[in-house]
């Protein structure tokens, strides 16, 4: 009993709602992960245990770059370049001189023992290792004071020479300062004092120039890209490997320009590309959650995936080392930005192409610069107006040139730091450029493939049902004429109104167009057609609840026939919604004059709905209304024809019947203005022609002109007539040979 039980719960599991989601997704984010990890595996495999496999010959000449011996180079290079020395504050040793020099004035005046002057001296001046200690101390203390000041001076002299040169730390610790106090002595200096200026300027000398880290890092990285890259060339029939040879970086990059798969990848790395896929997936179903709601149907679910998943295939299958800008992914915006909103398409390929960039490890300039020709291309396709197939074709090259300036613009911002090929730069320009018009044929000659798939109809689906050489509109004309040309006429009352509040205005025409096929199964029961076929009104024979089934059927029977003809579930809901549950009012107070009020609800005489739930079934509502009525006017006044859209717009939403529809009052405002409009364009006045104009005029007391033409008009127009009659007269030759 319990396994009998366990069954139903588990394919009730399964077939749940939240269930196929759930399997949806993870099927998903599986099969993305497994395409871009195949990039590993699609190409032979040619490399195990480190050793080649087989023999590798080229077949085409090859340029690689001997990574390994261009960065040793470079990095010699960059430590040949010697540090860059920059100065430092010199006053600091200038003050410690003349601070020395105050210091030695002040022991000279002390009025104390000799000794102790000697002694401060001594502390004052390091002379432990100055064979001459003794006479400096002697000189220092018994000199009279010009001999000092003399001595100072010259010593201030000579280090400004020594600074102006600079003292780096090498000099300091090389024990170089005797020379350089001696090389950069001032003239006429006697050798007594000599040795007294070396033992003052070693106690205040220390190094003024000082290394500038940011300044060498600088100069050796541009000494580092001065080096030009060691380069191996491959010619055709050259052997890249030999069976059994280990194999180097510099055969695995010669390996992979050849478009040989030389990477493995671990469990690791299966791991990290589905947790990347996972988490772009997440991001994108919840913006489509928070803002893109209407769009996160099945059907919209399976082409987003679908185009996804044939992308990041087409990325694989591409050689290694091809460039990444011939990946049609704007053709992938074109065609989500036609069967959803140009939003959700640049949304999606920004997810797709970050997944992609670290998948397929791509360098990150072509990530911004498919994003930015992304946001360019949805701007673009945003402006299409779908009236014309090949305007697709023009914004497909728009996108070619917009993406070619990108590219273009990258690459001289590049070369402005590193050196950049223009062979390279004119390559991926031209990639770029061809992409975006192929993008565009690719998207043209596959939308009829993703409609007729995933029974989602876009623009040009609907311009192609709009056209009144379908086949159901032809039946319509013919079977059921009058209610052909009130569709007609209701069609063009919906396009002006659903442009005028933001609605999509080729939905609602052709949706208006199909609205009343159901008529099609008994078209004489409906008076627009019974004038035509000159028949009495068959409903005279029946009672008001027979007529009422009668009428009441035709969206019914509308959505039968659409099913039929293949036409699409939004075309649908124009069929069964344009009457909402509104009351049949007609027969409805027939049906109380002949068996009472008290007989007779309101519930038996309603359409069976459901009511208007978009803007676009709405105002069909509205415009299917207000046409019939207008029509049953004689002659009307621009006032009664506003007089009757404001009543028949009053009792829809006195009756609810716009309750589910998005539109707010200022659209319903909009949307009669508009009506108003139109129908007095229709409704205008003829002009009565006269068949006797002379006799009007006279009956009028209007005085005709004597002549109607001028002279010179009338000469002109005899001229005219004399020449025609000269060419019409046969010649004397003819009558000649006539003869």
């Amino acid at each position: 009993m319990i396994k009998i039980e366990f069954a139903p719960r588990v394919k009730e599991f399964f077939t749940s709602t939240q269930s196929l989601k759930a399997i949806a997704f993870f099927a998903f984010t599986i099969l993305m992960t497994a395409i871009i990890a195949s990039q590993n595996f699609f190409f032979q495999n040619i490399i195990e245990n480190g050793m080649s496999k087989r023999d590798i010959i080229a077949q085409k000449t090859l340029t690689v770059e001997d990574v390994k011996r261009t960065e040793q180079h470079r990095k010699e290079v960059a430590q040949k370049i010697e540090p860059v020395l920059a100065p430092a504050e010199d006053d600091f040793i200038k003050n410690n001189l003349q601070t020395l020099q105050s210091s030695v004035i002040q022991i000279r005046k002390k009025d104390v023992d000799e000794d102790i002057k000697k002694e401060e001296i001594s502390i004052l001046f390091d002379l432990s290792d100055n064979a001459k200690k003794d006479f400096i101390i002697n000189f220092l203390l018994k000199a009279d004071n010009n001999s000092i000041h003399e001595v100072f001076d010259k010593s201030t002299l000579t280090l400004s020479n020594i600074l102006r040169k600079g003292i780096t730390e090498k000099d300091y610790e090389k024990d170089n300062i005797d020379k350089i106090i001696v090389n950069n002595l001032v003239a006429n200096v006697s050798k007594r004092q000599v040795s007294v200026i070396k033992a003052i300027l070693e106690q205040v000398i220390v190094p003024n120039l000082v290394v500038d880290e940011f300044a060498t890092e600088i100069a050796r990285k541009n000494a580092q890209n001065s080096v030009k890259p060691y380069e191996v060339v491959f010619q055709k029939g050259d052997k890249i490997l030999f069976e059994g040879e280990p194999v180097t970086r510099l055969k695995r990059d010669a390996l992979r320009q050849a478009g040989y798969n030389v990477y493995e990848l671990n469990w690791q790395g299966l791991i990290a590309i589905y947790i990347i896929v996972f988490i772009g997936t997440v991001l994108f179903l919840s913006y489509m959650k928070f803002f893109e709601k209407d769009y996160l149907a099945p059907r919209y679910m399976a082409i987003s995936s679908v185009l996804a998943l044939l992308l990041a295939f087409t990325a694989v299958i591409l050689p290694t080392g091809f460039s990444p800008y011939i990946l049609p992914i704007p053709a992938f915006l074109i065609i989500m930005s036609i069967f959803t909103t140009p939003r959700v398409a640049f949304v999606a390929s920004v997810v797709l192409l970050s997944i992609m960039s670290v998948g397929f490890q791509y360098n990150v300039q072509y990530l911004v610069a498919f994003i930015l020709v992304s946001l360019i291309a949805v701007i673009m396709i945003n402006q299409i107006k779908y009236a014309n197939r090949f305007d697709l074709i023009k914004t497909g090259f728009n996108i070619g040139i917009a993406g070619l300036i990108i590219v273009l613009s990258i690459y001289i911002l590049e070369k402005c730091l590193i050196d950049v090929e223009n062979i390279l730069m004119i390559k991926n320009g031209a990639f770029i450029f061809i992409n975006g018009i192929l993008s565009s044929i690719i998207a043209l000659g596959s939308l009829p493939l993703f409609e007729s798939t995933f029974k989602i109809i876009t623009p040009y689906g609907l311009a192609e049902l709009g056209d009144h050489n379908q086949k159901l509109l032809k039946r319509l004309q013919m079977d059921a004429p009058g209610t052909y040309h009130h569709s007609l006429m209701v069609s063009n009352l919906c396009e002006a109104a659903a442009e005028a509040i933001g609605a999509d205005p080729i939905l609602a025409r052709v949706g208006a167009l199909y609205h009343d096929i159901g008529k099609l199964k008994r078209p004489l029961f409906f008076v627009e057609n019974q004038s035509y076929f000159l028949i009495e009104n068959p409903h005279n024979k029946f009672t008001p609840r027979i007529s009422k089934m009668i009428i009441t059927a035709h969206p019914k029977d509308g959505i039968e026939i659409a099913k039929e003809y293949g036409l699409p579930p939004v075309i649908q809901n124009f069929i069964l919604q344009h009457h909402g549950e509104g009351l049949a009012s007609y027969f409805y107070n027939q049906a109380v004059k002949e068996e009472g009020l008290e007989n007779v609800k309101e519930e038996q005489f309603r359409y069976t709905g459901p009511k208007p739930n978009t803007k676009e079934t709405a105002i069909l509502m509205i415009a299917d209304a207000v046409e019939s009525a207008v029509r049953s006017l004689k002659n009307p006044t621009p006032e009664e024809i506003e007089a009757m859209i404001d009543k028949i717009i009053v009792e829809r939403l006195n009756d609810a019947q716009l309750s589910d529809s998005p539109l707010t009052l200022k659209d319903i405002k909009t949307i009669a203005s508009t009506f108003s409009r139109i129908l007095r364009g229709m409704q205008h006045n003829r002009i009565k022609y006269q068949e006797n104009l002379a006799e009007e005029l006279q009956k009028a007391k209007i005085n005709m002109p004597a002549k109607l033409l001028d002279e010179d008009l009338e000469n002109k127009i005899k001229q005219l007539e004399g020449e025609k009659a000269q060419k019409e007269e046969p010649s004397d030759e003819d009558k000649n040979d006539s003869q």
